[in-house]
C-alpha cells in the first residue's frame, strides 16, 4: 500500500576531502525543521519540489532544479516542506577554510543564488563525492565552487593564467608522475608550487588540454594495462597503480579503455585478426 511505503530518504557521509564536513542526500514529502543553526556553512541545491525556509527572521523560497541556497554558520534557519511531493536536495557541509565566517553577513541577505555554472559544478562534486577513491578530483572540484562563491559573496574575480602557466603546469605534472601511486592533494600540490588551487589547475588544463585529475586516471589506466598484460590480478593491480579498490580501477578502466580490466586480460593471449 502506498501508506507503507518510507516518506524519507537520506543518505550521509564524511567524506576525506578537506573542507567538506559532511554530505547529505534526501528526499522529503513531509518534513519541517525547527529553527537551529550550523557550525559550517549549507550549501545545498534542489534536484525537484519547493522549499520554504526562514533565515534570520526572514521568510524566502526555492523551487525546482536550478536554485542554489547557501546558508551562513551560526545564524538560525528553519526549512520545510511546500508541496505533498516534497522536495529532493543535496547539501554539502563547509568549514571556514572554504569561506570565511566574516562573508556570512552578505549570505544572509541573498541565500538563495542564481547561477548555472555553480549549480553544475556542484551538481559535479557530488558525483565525485559518491566514489571514495575520487578525493583528488572532488578536491579540485571543491576549488572551483570556492571560487564561484566567492565572486558572488566578496566579488573575487579570478586571476587568468599568464606566462607562469607552462612552468606550473610541467611542475604539477611533474609532481603527479612521481605520486602517480600514493597521490598528492590539491592543497599539498599548490603548496609545492606556490600557486593558489584553481590558477594551478587552470595553467594545466591550459597547457595539457585536460584537468590534472583526469591525467592522473589516465596515468594510473596507462599503469595497470601494463600490469594486466603481465598477468596480474586486477584487485593487486588497482592497489599498485592507486585506485582505491577494484571496483574503483574498472569503473575508469572500463571508461577509458572500453571493455573491463578483467575481459581486458583474458583477451592478451587473443590472437591478432589477419589483415584482408
Amino acid at each position: 500500500m502506498a501508506s507503507d511505503r518510507p516518506r524519507t530518504s537520506i543518505s550521509a557521509w564524511r567524506p576525506s576531502v578537506p573542507g567538506i564536513a559532511e554530505v547529505f542526500h534526501a528526499h522529503f514529502t513531509d518534513h519541517a525543521y525547527p529553527a537551529h543553526t550550523h557550525d559550517t556553512w549549507d550549501l545545498m541545491i534542489l534536484d525537484d519540489g519547493s522549499v520554504d525556509f526562514a533565515l534570520d527572521r526572514r521568510r524566502h523560497g526555492a523551487t525546482g532544479s536550478t536554485s542554489i541556497l547557501l546558508l551562513p554558520p551560526g545564524v538560525p534557519h528553519d526549512g520545510r516542506t511546500v508541496t505533498a511531493s516534497g522536495f529532493r536536495k543535496r547539501n554539502l557541509y563547509l568549514d571556514e577554510t572554504v569561506l570565511p565566517q566574516r562573508l556570512a553577513g552578505r549570505a544572509v541577505d541573498a541565500p538563495v543564488l542564481s547561477d548555472g555554472p555553480l549549480r553544475h559544478r556542484i551538481h559535479r562534486l557530488h558525483t565525485a563525492l559518491v566514489h571514495a577513491g575520487d578525493g583528488f578530483e572532488a578536491e579540485c572540484r571543491l576549488s572551483f565552487i570556492r571560487e564561484r562563491l566567492h565572486l558572488h559573496l566578496d566579488a573575487l574575480r579570478p586571476r587568468e593564467p599568464g606566462r607562469e602557466a607552462s612552468r606550473l603546469a610541467t611542475g604539477l605534472r611533474e609532481l603527479l608522475d612521481s605520486r602517480i601511486r600514493a597521490g598528492v592533494s590539491l592543497s599539498e600540490a599548490a603548496a609545492v608550487l606556490h600557486a593558489h588551487p584553481t590558477h594551478l589547475i587552470r595553467c594545466f588544463k591550459q597547457t595539457y588540454g585536460l584537468p590534472p585529475h583526469r591525467y592522473l586516471t589516465g596515468k594510473r589506466v596507462d599503469q595497470a594495462r601494463r600490469l594486466l598484460l603481465d598477468g596480474h590480478r586486477p584487485a593487486g593491480v588497482a592497489a599498485d597503480v592507486g585506485f582505491h579498490d577494484q571496483a574503483h580501477l574498472s569503473r575508469h578502466f572500463t571508461r577509458h579503455v572500453g571493455t573491463t580490466p578483467a575481459r581486458y586480460q583474458r583477451a592478451r593471449t587473443g590472437s591478432a585478426p589477419i589483415p584482408t
